[in-house]
């Protein structure tokens, strides 16, 4: 296990992060300067569909001003961002990454958010809060680095309060090896994909149960699409964080999904 997560958090090392992104970030204006989490848009929503699919999530998990909000592998934070600022609720961030985490602190001040908005490193198998804290849990393109799927969504439910809601967007395997290097895994050892099928499977036992659930593989195909007319991407963009080889990772899984190797799907769990 402590191999897998060393592997992990090297695939995301991302050394100097935060100096980076300051750099990168005053194509907006001086550092004094505050930004809207629609500017950060290209460079901190580290999922398929972008701030779209983290406003669509939301919506689906019935996000209210009075919630109390974890988002687990919260990356650079940019959903939580999204989240307090639509909503006016509070958020919790975990990621792995400490310079993920670091990086999603300063995007957060730069924001005007730190009040709402708050991250601690830590692994979704151990979340360091205590039982029932939650209302929503949401997970986003975060399971296929874990290969303990059982353990994931029981310490996801152990954080709800009794009729919480646990929202996932994922990507699943659909037949034979994906291409890499993608996204969240440069090769197949810290890439632990599941069926659709499975992946249900894996998160009712867990204490939940299922609200809604929907194949979005058709419309990340679209935005694969869409972004390969668009040109290149704005800047400052995800090869802030990820590196100059991120759109390569982003294209393979692209590639993946029309060729039917995967898919995308999105569902909410009620916490029994």
């Amino acid at each position: 296990m402590t191999d897998v997560l060393d592997g992990v958090r090297n695939h995301y090392r991302a050394t100097g992060l935060t100096e980076r992104l300051k750099t990168a970030l005053m194509a907006f204006g001086p550092e004094d300067k505050r930004l809207t989490p629609q500017q950060l848009d290209a460079l901190d929503q580290f999922h398929t569909g972008g701030l779209a699919a983290t406003a669509e999530l939301a919506k689906l998990a019935g996000i209210t001003a009075d919630m109390s909000v974890l988002d687990v592998g919260s990356g650079v934070g940019g959903p939580a961002r999204l989240l307090a600022a639509t909503y006016g609720c509070r958020v919790t961030g975990v990621d792995l990454s400490e310079p993920f985490v670091d990086a999603a602190r300063y995007l957060t001040e730069r924001t005007g958010q730190s009040g709402r908005v708050s991250f601690q490193a830590a692994s979704a198998l151990e979340l360091p809060f205590e039982d029932g804290r939650f209302n929503v849990a949401l997970l986003q393109h975060v399971a296929m680095n874990i290969s303990d799927r059982a353990r994931l969504y029981r310490e996801i439910r152990r954080v709800l309060k009794s009729g919480g809601r646990f929202a996932t967007f994922d990507v699943v395997s659909n037949s034979g090896e994906p291409h890499y290097p993608l996204p969240w895994a440069r090769t197949p050892a810290t890439s632990f994909l599941l069926t659709a099928d499975a992946t249900r499977e894996a998160i009712k036992p867990a204490g939940f149960r299922m609200l809604a659930w929907r194949d979005d593989t058709e419309a990340a195909k679209a935005w694969f699409a869409q972004l390969r007319v668009s040109g290149p991407p704005p800047s400052p963009n995800l090869g802030v964080v990820m590196g100059p080889d991120f759109a390569q990772l982003s294209a393979n899984l692209g590639r993946n999904l029309m060729e039917g190797r995967l898919s995308v799907l999105s569902a909410v769990f009620e916490a029994a």
